[in-house]
């Protein structure tokens, strides 16, 4: 699951690829949102683990992960 996070005050976003379903990272966005956490804690397929402070975010985009295509066929 690709997961993109905006960051107030921050020109660029955080992108990371999630072996979350959408509902899991949507609980764990709605849970940093509501106040139940203070920090919302993603970890990527690499086992890195993402942290954003709760009061700073400000989207988050929740899509399927997008496959790279290589050669003169992925016009």
């Amino acid at each position: 699951m690709e997961v993109k996070i905006g960051v107030q005050h921050t020109p660029r976003e955080i992108v990371l690829e999630s072996g979350l379903s959408a509902e899991e990272v949507e609980r764990a966005v709605g849970e940093a949102l509501d106040g139940t956490a203070r920090l919302l804690s993603l970890t990527d397929e690499k086992g890195r683990k993402v942290l954003v402070p709760a009061d700073r975010i400000a989207y988050v985009e929740i899509g399927e992960p997008t496959t790279r295509r290589v050669g003169f066929g992925a016009l």
